[in-house]
């Protein structure tokens, strides 16, 4: 297959790079549903095989429906998996050309992968796509609550009154915004969402953000979702010697919500309790403990959607 058939784009606010395999020809494109239909038309020309992307804070998004709507494989990655091959590729320097190469030239390695199909992911629809936007701009007016009432905490007394003012409209969006949170779950996910919530540790919250975040829960096995979300314990060892097993990557987002429902789940869920005072009794770390429970949850929950079936304690008796 020819190297041109492997595209890399380069997405920024307003402009977009194409790239045709590593060595070609970077073609300049602004970032408009006019120029995406170009772009769908310039790589049906060539018949790439494999698109890579860089998630770029939303921007990117557009580009990549209006390509897998026109029947494309797209990939889209993390920035730093692409400035991490760079470097290994040894290109040092960076411009919107180097990176649109780079990523076409990462599309050739990826699409040689026996496990192409774990980077070439469908993206959400439009009622996805909804249910995220509704989960991310409630942590958002959470977070902004804590910052709110820990300015309150040491503010003057001739800013309370405006910190208090505004602490009500926050909580006010808040009660909003989760109204129609739980609105829109009731009405696509009620299923799904009674499902998470029959195990003890899994409330409205947690359920929605695996909803939203998670939509491969029920369809990987265990290790393979445990290590999207970030939660498998990753090696670090050289020769002889044997580094300390840590967890990373992942979805960040998930794996706090998945760190709540654990929490609770160790004091009002009998077997992920058992677990945890079992592992604590073995002399681990309260933290390490803590994980392996996120881990366990995790598994437990994919095992349910998989099946269909809510919380059954008697499974886990052991």
């Amino acid at each position: 297959m020819a190297e041109g058939s492997y595209a890399g784009i380069d997405v920024a606010k307003e402009t977009l790079e194409l790239a045709l395999g590593a060595s070609g020809a970077v073609e300049h494109f602004a970032n408009e549903p006019s120029a995406h239909e170009a772009i769908v038309s310039r790589l049906r020309e060539v018949q790439a095989r494999l698109v890579v992307l860089e998630a770029s804070g939303g921007y990117e998004f557009a580009l990549a429906c209006a390509l897998q709507a026109a029947g494309l494989a797209v990939a889209l990655i993390n920035p730093r998996q692409g400035r991490d091959f760079a470097k290994a590729m040894g290109h040092l320097a960076k411009t919107d050309a180097i990176d649109a190469r780079v990523l076409a030239q990462l599309a050739q390695v990826l699409a040689a992968q026996p496990h192409r199909e774990r980077f070439v992911k469908v993206l959400a629809d439009a009622e996805q796509q909804r249910l995220q936007a509704l989960v991310l701009r409630r942590t958002q007016l959470i977070g902004m609550l804590a910052a709110e009432r820990q300015r309150l905490a040491i503010s003057h007394a001739a800013a309370r009154k405006s910190i208090q003012k505004l602490i009500g409209a926050i909580r006010k969006q808040l009660e909003d915004i989760e109204a129609e949170l739980t609105s829109h779950i009731a009405q696509h996910h009620a299923d799904v969402a009674a499902l998470l919530q029959s195990i003890g540790g899994v409330g409205p919250a947690t359920a929605a953000m695996l909803i939203a975040e998670l939509p491969e829960l029920g369809r990987l096995e265990r290790r393979q979702i445990a290590a999207l979300v970030g939660v498998a314990p990753l090696a670090h060892d050289s020769g002889k010697m044997r580094g300390k097993r840590m967890i990373g990557g992942g979805r960040a987002q998930v794996r706090r919500s998945l760190y709540m429902a654990a929490l609770v789940a160790t004091r009002f869920n009998p077997v992920i309790a058992r677990f945890y005072q079992r592992l604590l009794a073995a002399g681990k770390p309260k933290k390490l403990a803590l994980v392996a429970c996120m881990r366990k949850l995790l598994t437990i929950l994919n095992a349910m959607v998989r099946s269909g079936k809510p919380w059954d304690a008697s499974l886990h008796a052991t």
